[in-house]
């Protein structure tokens, strides 16, 4: 529909197919509507729609029209004011017109591909991480009826990552299975698939095995159930350190790189928080980060009534959720925040409301940092190596040197000249390192070094090398 500010409809509601044929007919009777009745400025107001509205929005962009974006809490108000009780598409339209003339039509700061890149990522590894949980449940219920008490043996997540239990649970499926094997047939099959263990890992999975309780009558079945769900979960982590290692990429190529110098902060999160908040120029402080999230409380008055309530509920969830996970680790990882919390929680603050008055400050600390493109500059004991933190991330995901060395050059970019000396000592002592493989990591980082200042380091290694 097009209307002029006066509300004289111009063009009817008319419906528009999403092909590239109709909506070029759509934008062409826009453009001979506007010619013909001499309208110079204007708007395009398109309610938000998941991402169905995308596809439109892109169409007009392309065409050279501001266009704006009606959210629905807007134009449903006016809709219930125009027509109660009467939901049209007819009226729907005449509602975002309503909110568009009264300044409710917003305009969306355009995003480069680099961050459009990283918030795709992290909402699909995010997207990963739930599907995997999921499957963690499945194959624990499943192992507890073929294997019952098995699992309780690993605290947290060491079931799945970090120890001998998989490996010895895939080839000996039952407590039956692992009394006939012993010790020795266990640290048998663990030596021939080149796993390290501890003869006190295997005396306590014996011990489980002798007083283990009777399994499922449909054990074996249970278990291959169990055993391809693994699999499956496998398959998701995978996915996830590679989605985990193209985050990184993209993150390196922003100024939230530079998070990484705070103790607490890695790349997860730090790709996390870059991803959903976009780029920094957005912002005009800090508060306007914690106003796009939500981390106020809200408030209702009333005449003699003013209380405030839970964190506000309109907000930007997935900006809310990135900003609380930052505050997480903060308080479990950095000194200073953390002994914030203790007191806090010594006050009786509830640990929701200790996260979001943690996420608010760190905010303030993140702005300074991202903005004013510097590292952190808190107490030594909580400065971290940015460059050596990024290979480490790489290496534990397992990130070619060539690509890691490239994304470390990339984060190289951002660093200011006064951490160059800084950041290049680790990084000398690891090149000093002899290392097998088809490139060395000294010989990759020696480029990088001569850029951070090390250069007499990198010669005096060279000269060595040669000798």
């Amino acid at each position: 529909m097009l209307c002029d500010f006066f509300g004289r409809v111009i063009i009817e509601p008319t419906d528009v197919e999403h092909h590239r044929g109709p909506l070029e007919a759509m934008i062409e009777q826009v453009n001979a509507a506007c010619q013909a009745d001499g309208i110079v400025d204007s708007i395009v107001a398109i309610e938000m729609t998941g991402i169905y509205h995308k596809i439109v929005q892109r169409a007009f962009r392309m065409a050279g029209y501001d266009t704006r974006i009606v959210h629905s809490f807007a134009s449903s108000h006016y809709r219930k004011t125009l027509h109660p009780d009467n939901k049209t598409d007819p009226n729907d339209l005449e509602a975002i017109f309503h909110a568009a003339i009264n300044g409710y039509g917003l305009s969306v700061l355009p995003v480069d591909a680099t961050y459009q890149s990283l918030q795709r990522l992290v909402r699909y590894r995010r997207n990963l991480v739930k599907q995997r949980a999921r499957l963690n449940i499945q194959v624990r219920v499943l192992m507890h009826q073929t294997m019952p008490g098995y699992a309780d043996l690993w605290e947290d997540d060491h079931l799945f990552n970090g120890s001998i239990a998989m490996p010895i649970a895939k080839q000996f499926p039952s407590a039956d299975a692992i009394k006939k094997a012993k010790h020795a047939g266990l640290a048998k099959h663990l030596r021939k698939n080149k796993i390290r263990f501890q003869e006190r890992t295997l005396d306590k999975i014996y011990v489980w095995s002798l007083q283990a309780a009777d399994p499922d009558p449909l054990w074996d079945l249970l278990t291959d159930q169990w055993i391809k769900l693994n699999e499956l979960r496998d398959l998701l982590s995978d996915q996830i350190n590679d989605t985990e290692r193209k985050s990184a990429h993209f993150l390196a190529k922003t100024p939230g790189i530079l998070l990484l110098s705070v103790k607490g902060i890695n790349v997860v999160s730090a790709a996390e928080y870059a991803g959903e908040a976009g780029p920094i120029e957005h912002y005009a402080s800090a508060t306007a980060i914690n106003g796009r999230s939500g981390l106020y409380p809200s408030r209702y008055q009333s005449d003699q009534v003013d209380r405030s309530s839970s964190v506000a509920k309109s907000c930007n969830r997935r900006l809310r959720a990135a900003c609380i996970l930052v505050a997480k680790n903060l308080i479990k990882c950095h000194s200073y925040y953390r002994g914030l919390a203790a007191i806090w929680a010594k006050r009786n603050v509830v640990t929701v409301d200790r996260q979001v008055r943690m996420a608010n400050r760190a905010n303030r600390m993140i702005f300074q940092i991202v903005s004013g493109r510097q590292v952190w500059r808190g107490k030594d004991v909580d400065r971290e190596y940015l460059l050596f933190k990024l290979r480490e991330f790489h290496r534990t995901r397992g990130t070619s040197l060539e690509h890691t060395v490239a994304d470390m050059n990339e984060a190289c970019n951002w660093l200011p000249k006064s951490m160059h000396a800084a950041e290049a000592k680790p990084l000398a002592e690891l090149a000093r390192k002899k290392r097998r493989g088809a490139a060395s990591i000294g010989n990759l980082l020696i480029p990088l070094l001569i850029r951070l200042g090390a250069r007499q380091e990198t010669e005096v290694e060279s000269n060595s090398s040669e000798v």
